[in-house]
């Protein structure tokens, strides 16, 4: 880094200094600072600065708002570093929850009272019509804040990420919600002959997501095996879908479906079949989505929440698709089923996320290894 000192008159002087390139533009940043005293002393203000800013300590003397900063960094970095349904939702937190309340606030002004005051506020009113927002909204809108103004931090524009000396509001345990062996049947009875029927069917029989189930084609499925394939998942951002990679490897895996979902999936081909054959489409390639809309193409993951949802109310059942992979869990627990092999058919990144997430259902299983340790016992005293 170079700079010179330059007299303003009297004793004043202006030091001039560079900071480097901008990290997100690019461009040659100068840094000016007034100084009372002699020449020698903003010499040496001059050197220290300098020493500064090499060691990474210096802070940009940007003017700029939270907002405009925000602005920036969903421009410049976060576009090409996350999801499509990620940035989308990185946008509305901070549109809605963000720009409002400290938007105005000079960046490096900004201090963790004011994230606190807007923590506070948001679960006061902070939804729609001014409700309370939950605890894990307001979580999710400091966890785009810490990680915007973490990078704040990083390129020098303030000197620590006050996010980070905030606690989110805790959010309370929710009881998982699962379907008992009753609803499960009142449900497939009631799906009989529907289009939810077969992917209803699947996500009880696989633990699969929403997602993953509807970027399923034809050619993942073994018939001969009893195999399918899950290499993809479909996402939906505002007027698009999109078929994209798991978020980890363990999300590429291969699961095996019980005799009965082979034979739900094989009608559920030959029904498809006959409905393009009808519209002059032809059979079904291995390309095309096996949980397709009428049109063939893949379809809508929020429609089909949507019409599950319907179905349920008519059922006055208290179930989401997601509760369908919850209940493929617990019935792989209850019957005793290891850890390990239950991570890794539902695509979990390892087996501690299972156990974090379902640790109250193994619990179930401890009179079981008493049990198994009485019979031991047992075993040890007929030979005594």
């Amino acid at each position: 880094m170079t700079g010179h000192v330059r007299r303003r008159g009297g004793s004043s002087w202006e030091i001039k200094f560079e900071l480097g390139a901008d990290p997100l533009t690019g461009k040659r940043r100068i840094r000016y600072v007034a100084f009372k005293g002699t020449k020698r002393a903003a010499e040496l203000e001059l050197a220290r600065l300098v020493a500064q800013n090499a060691a990474g300590e210096g802070v940009d003397p940007s003017k700029s708002t939270v907002a405009e900063f925000i602005e920036r960094w969903e421009r410049d970095w976060a576009t090409a570093n996350v999801g499509p349904k990620t940035l989308e939702r990185y946008r509305q937190l901070l549109r809605l929850y963000v720009r409002p309340r400290i938007g105005a606030v000079r960046i490096q002004k900004l201090r963790a009272v004011h994230l606190n005051e807007v923590y506070s506020t948001l679960l006061r009113s902070g939804g729609q019509d001014g409700a309370a927002l939950s605890a894990r909204s307001v979580g999710h809108v400091h966890r785009v804040l810490h990680r915007a103004l973490g990078h704040a931090a990083t390129w020098g524009v303030v000197s620590q990420n006050v996010a980070s000396l905030v606690a989110p509001p805790p959010v309370p345990d929710e009881e998982i919600k699962i379907l008992t062996e009753d609803q499960i049947g009142a449900i497939l009875r009631h799906l009989e002959g529907r289009t939810l029927r077969p992917i209803v069917s699947f996500l009880l029989g696989t633990g699969a997501r929403r997602g993953e189930a509807l970027a399923i084609r034809w050619g993942d499925v073994n018939f001969q095996k009893n195999v399918v394939r899950i290499e993809r998942s479909l996402e939906q951002t505002k007027g698009s879908l999109r078929v994209k990679s798991p978020k980890t490897k363990n999300g590429r895996r291969s699961v095996t479906v019980s005799p009965w979902l082979a034979a739900e999936l094989r009608s559920h081909r030959a029904r498809q079949d006959e409905r393009r054959l009808a519209l002059g489409m032809g059979r079904a390639p291995d390309d095309s989505p096996v949980f397709a809309g009428w049109n063939g193409e893949f379809r809508s993951p929020s429609r089909l929440s949507h019409d599950f949802a319907a179905a349920m109310d008519a059922l006055n059942i208290d179930c989401t698709l997601h509760g369908l992979r919850h209940t493929h869990v617990s019935q792989l627990i209850a019957a005793g089923l290891d850890v390990l092999t239950i991570s890794r058919r539902i695509g979990h990144a390892s087996p501690a996320i299972t156990l974090n997430v379902y640790s109250h259902m193994f619990s179930n299983t401890d009179t079981r290894a008493a049990d198994i340790m009485e019979a031991t016992f047992a075993k040890i005293r007929g030979t005594e």
